[in-house]
């Protein structure tokens, strides 16, 4: 079998709205590593886009996938409910940043939780107006693409978004845009556009993810906390990409010294299996009616088998800290890249959640070119990558947490000798 005559029958089949980055057919997985269907190996440095933080196919997961399977696989939490749901939801009350009392509910995407969150931001508070960022994404449903602050290729085509959505700059020093600058923009949209006290909820991711792995100062996150308890909206924590163990803790709320009201999750929850959730305070979480909130997969005792084996490798094998040793060691070959590749303007990311920006040095612009140029060099020496950003100019980092050693140092000796090559060309 040929990954290309794979990618034939995929023009014919499946609609082009669907991206896609390669046109590597897996075939297996293990750990870090993929190999396709024609037997070639890749070392996964996107662990499908941050799901799989504890690596393909990590043993106690399949484990515990493998145990429920033995017992039942739906039965709709809603109709006939079970005890797993009910624990999960204490364990991520019990860790969830912020000293109050919290619930959750559990649903199967990460755009579905963010659907979710603002359902019961504006239920809760009687307001209908919410407010996001410039770069950032919550999902392609329609509220997640309206919350979404970049256009191409999350907008194009699909017509009006809903209203009461406003977007303010989030603070990126790198691209001339303060703390300042972002708080003073948001005072202009209460002065302009929509009375705070319309006003349900302001999302943020606490790390941009699509938008280019940008971290949000604390002194940013602490102002969004006090604005948001000045006019009664609520702080919602996108942490779809970001949660558990990513950043060197298991939310990157945890590096903040203030605590969200909702906090939205999915990805790496259930290591491969899909489950999202969000979790806040209790009383907020309660403002909805019985029916309000649900659906028929949410919660699947699958995804919430393999969560909670998930949640077990993070704390056994200490993952938190493993991130933040990973971290260290890919940003220090970057450094070490940078000092004769003036086209690396930025190296940045808290824990394992890294990211590189390339710009043109002739054109001292954003060049989205040389960062596809190393992801395509990579591919062809058997690293998967991944871009980002609203320039396309940033590659991010995402391989598993549980990466092996010997696996990371290969790595990282394939994404040097591209980037170099690259310049050299």
């Amino acid at each position: 079998m040929k990954n290309s005559a794979i990618s034939e029958r995929k023009n014919q089949s499946i609609s082009r709205g669907v991206g896609m980055t390669t046109q590597i057919y897996a075939d297996r997985a293990e750990n870090s590593e993929i190999w396709d269907v024609e037997g070639r190996r890749y070392i996964d440095f996107s662990s499908g886009i941050a799901v799989v933080n504890t690596g393909h196919r990590h043993p106690k997961v399949i484990e515990a996938v493998k145990a429920q399977l033995d017992r039942f696989t739906h039965t709709c939490h809603q109709v006939v409910p079970y005890e797993s749901y009910v624990r999960l939801a204490e364990r991520l009350n019990g860790m969830l940043p912020g000293k109050f009392d919290k619930k959750t509910i559990f649903v199967t995407t990460g755009a579905e939780a963010v659907e979710n969150a603002i359902k019961i931001a504006r239920n809760a508070t009687g307001r209908p107006a919410v407010i996001a960022f410039a770069g950032g994404f919550h999902g392609r449903t329609f509220m997640g693409m309206a919350l979404t602050g970049k256009v191409v290729p999350y907008k194009v085509g699909f017509g009006a978004m809903p209203a009461d959505v406003f977007h303010a700059p989030f603070p990126v020093a790198l691209h001339g845009v303060s703390v300042a600058d972002s708080l003073a923009a948001l005072d202009r949209l209460f002065k302009a556009d929509v009375d705070p006290a319309r006003v349900a909820a302001i999302i943020v991711e606490p790390v941009q993810g699509e938008g280019g792995f940008y971290e949000a100062p604390r002194e940013f996150m602490t102002a969004l906390r006090k604005i948001c308890d000045q006019h009664g909206m609520l702080l919602i924590a996108d942490e779809v990409q970001t949660g558990f163990a990513r950043t060197g803790k298991m939310f990157a709320m945890d590096h903040h010294e203030v605590a969200p009201d909702i906090t939205t999750m999915a990805k790496s929850l259930a290591g491969g299996f899909p489950l999202a959730a969000v979790t806040g305070r209790a009383e907020i979480m309660d403002a909805p009616n019985p029916g309000g909130l649900g659906g028929t997969y949410g919660g699947s005792p699958i995804g919430v088998a393999a969560a909670h084996a998930v949640l077990d490798v993070i704390d056994e094998e200490k993952l938190c800290d493993r991130a933040n040793t990973l971290g260290n060691r890919l940003k220090q070959r970057l450094q070490s890249i940078r000092d004769d590749t003036p086209e690396i303007v930025d190296i940045r990311g808290p824990g394992f959640m890294n990211a590189v920006e390339f710009n043109d040095v002739k054109k001292g612009l954003p060049s989205a070119e040389i960062a596809n140029a190393v992801r395509l060099k990579a591919l062809d020496k058997g690293l998967i990558l991944l871009t980002c950003g609203v320039y396309g100019n940033v590659i991010r980092f995402l391989a598993p947490i549980t990466i092996q050693d010997e696996v990371m140092n290969e790595a990282l000796d394939v994404l040097e000798s591209s980037i170099r090559e690259v310049r050299a060309a």
